[in-house]
């Protein structure tokens, strides 16, 4: 059975959202390489601030920029843990992922939900002057864009240089003389403060927050860029940015087509671990596929 038109456009709306998650991860997953699980904790965070202002009658942007900026924080924790006292980045993160899950009850007032049907969020807004059906589509799809630009623009900047080369190789960034531990706090606190931008969004799009929205985001951002850059390459710096998102779109494609075959909820974690381990598999043998789009020459 195939998706119908709805669930089609529903699914897309999501992945466009899960793609600015995907870039999060990106940035400390690829551009830092390092594995960071503080996302399952900030995602919720991000969600929980944005609920709560628009619950609140605040403006929904001014429930998205503080939810950027209280992710920011969290993961400029997660970096301080590991640069500071030395502590492991996965520990760390797993650290932070578990001190985030009270902070974010906190936030949400002791309260496992908050729900937003009754008040404004952005896509109520947008559906007042776009489309109405494809008012969400066109909010996701001009958000994406700006953040992929964003992304694209800052990483070519000096200071995005050394972030990328603070990844590839922190020996030779501290022999010129560039601050590799205030590199990881600035990258992992961007990585976080997108994710958790990412969870303000998708608070907004489906009007609730829940404090176990964020089990298992990680592992759909790693999926994501995985799957993105197994199919769609990794030639170009912007390559990689677009490639990452439709990754991520077609991430929440797969998951709504198997639902629409039948396969109980239950099994969706199931169907995600399997999903990242055939990406990882195609991505082993990805120089074998003669489909990969050829986009121009490897960008530095």
């Amino acid at each position: 059975m195939l998706l119908t038109f709805p669930a089609f456009l529903g699914s897309l709306e999501q992945g466009l959202i899960y793609a600015i998650l995907a870039l999060g991860v990106f940035l400390s997953f690829r551009t830092l390489n390092t594995p960071d699980l503080t996302v399952d904790g900030s995602v919720v965070t991000g969600a929980a601030a944005s609920a709560v202002i628009c619950s609140m009658g605040g403006h929904p942007l001014l429930g998205l920029l503080l939810a950027f900026l209280c992710g920011f924080m969290a993961g400029a924790v997660t970096a301080l843990l590991n640069t500071k006292l030395k502590i492991q980045p996965l520990l760390a993160g797993i650290l932070v992922m578990l001190g985030l899950y009270s902070i974010n009850l906190r936030i949400m007032g002791s309260k496992p939900n908050v729900a937003l049907m009754q008040s404004e969020t952005l896509y109520k807004s947008a559906q007042a002057v776009l489309p109405e059906n494809y008012s969400a589509l066109i909010v996701g799809t001009i958000s994406l864009a700006a953040i992929i630009a964003l992304f694209y623009f800052f990483l070519k900047t000096r200071l995005g240089f050394a972030l990328r080369a603070t990844g590839d190789n922190e020996e030779m960034v501290r022999a010129y003389a560039i601050n590799s531990e205030g590199m990881k706090v600035l990258g992992l606190a961007l990585s976080n403060g997108f994710v958790a931008l990412a969870g303000g969004m998708l608070a907004q799009y489906q009007s609730f927050a829940d404090v176990t929205m964020g089990t298992g985001m990680v592992v759909i951002g790693l999926a994501s860029v995985i799957i993105g850059e197994a199919i769609f390459g990794t030639k170009s710096l912007l390559r990689r940015l677009v490639a990452v998102s439709l990754g991520a779109i077609a991430y929440r494609l797969i998951i709504a087509q198997a639902l629409a075959i039948g396969l109980p909820t239950s099994d969706l974690k199931l169907i995600s671990a399997i999903i990242v381990v055939a990406a990882l598999a195609v991505g082993t043998f990805s120089e074998s596929f003669p489909f990969k789009l050829s986009m121009g020459k490897k960008e530095g």
